[in-house]
């Protein structure tokens, strides 16, 4: 009764101001209007100080800007859904891509005179099961993050965890059961962090999303074990890869000591070079004044 009473007396301002300065008054009695998936709404929009008043209505989602009425005429893309009267707009049947902000225009012929009024439409669509990230297990210490997200609910859900059955508090410290955990939560994201983990923050966890519309709706159970880092593991892996390595350069010098790293079998080997034969002939003569009573019968007779 007192929202009714408040937007009442807004409309009997915004007459009384429209009749004292001559300019036209735009209003709606219904400023938000809340629906279920698949019924029909009504999105109000009166005005008065207009001789001729054309109306526009636009819709707006985010990034997403669309014309619904144009001109006292529904547009192509809403003709089949939706019906214009001079008190506003009626969709038939909604759904959950219709929500969002419908502003409504109205202004003269000659554009002298311009209003407008804005109604936020929320399409009630009940929460869907949640689907949830645990890690099976997480070192004592370090940071773990586990998320939880639903993407039907409309308007956008919260999101509640659960420890082995019991309800975490956004604050651990009020609660003597997680007295001893350090994590943040955050209802609207549906992130729950240890910062860091402890002992006591192993346990099966279950995420719970809910809007106001329906019923809450919880995902499955996911056990997170809480573990040592394992020194022993990384000492082992250490002194294992040391080992290998002094195999490694043990083997090396063994080999060179052997000799099977010769020396003429890693160099590359030597180019040779061929010379291209003289023409002259090379038999050799003898000193002069010896003559030719050296050389064989067939060379003497030429």
């Amino acid at each position: 009764f007192g929202s009714s009473c408040k937007i009442g007396v807004v409309i009997l301002v915004l007459l009384i101001c429209s009749l004292t300065l001559g300019r036209g008054a735009v209003y709606t009695s219904e400023p938000e209007v809340r629906v279920a998936e698949n019924k029909p709404a009504k999105l109000s929009c009166s005005y008065s100080g207009f001789s001729s008043p054309r109306v526009e209505w636009k819709f707006t989602h985010g990034d997403i800007t669309s014309l619904v009425c144009y001109n006292n005429k529904i547009t192509a893309s809403y003709e089949n859904r939706v019906t214009f009267s001079a008190s506003g707009i009626t969709f038939h049947s909604v759904t959950r891509k219709d929500t969002g902000t419908y502003t409504c225009m109205v202004s003269d012929e000659g554009g002298n005179t311009y209003g407008e009024v804005t109604v936020n439409l929320i399409v009630l669509v009940p929460p869907s099961k949640p689907t949830i990230s645990v890690p099976s297990s997480a070192t004592i210490g370090n940071r773990a993050v586990l998320t939880c997200s639903e993407k039907d609910g409309s308007p956008p859900s919260e999101y509640f965890w659960f420890k082995d059955g019991v309800l975490m508090p956004t604050e651990p410290k009020s609660n003597r059961a997680f007295i001893n955990s350090s994590y943040s939560l955050n209802p609207k994201t549906g992130e729950l962090i240890f910062d860091p983990v402890s002992a006591s923050d192993a346990g099966d966890y279950t995420c719970e999303a809910q809007n106001g519309y329906g019923s809450p709706m919880r995902s499955d159970t996911v056990h997170m074990e809480a573990a040592e880092l394992n020194v022993g593991g990384i000492v082992a892996a250490v002194l294992v890869t040391l080992i290998l390595l002094g195999v490694l350069i043990f083997g090396i010098w063994f080999a060179y000591s052997r000799g099977y790293f010769d020396s003429k079998y890693l160099t590359s080997s030597k180019k040779v070079i061929y010379s291209q034969p003289t023409a002259r002939s090379e038999v050799s003569m003898p000193p002069l004044g010896q003559g030719l009573g050296g050389l064989p019968a067939k060379v003497r007779g030429f």
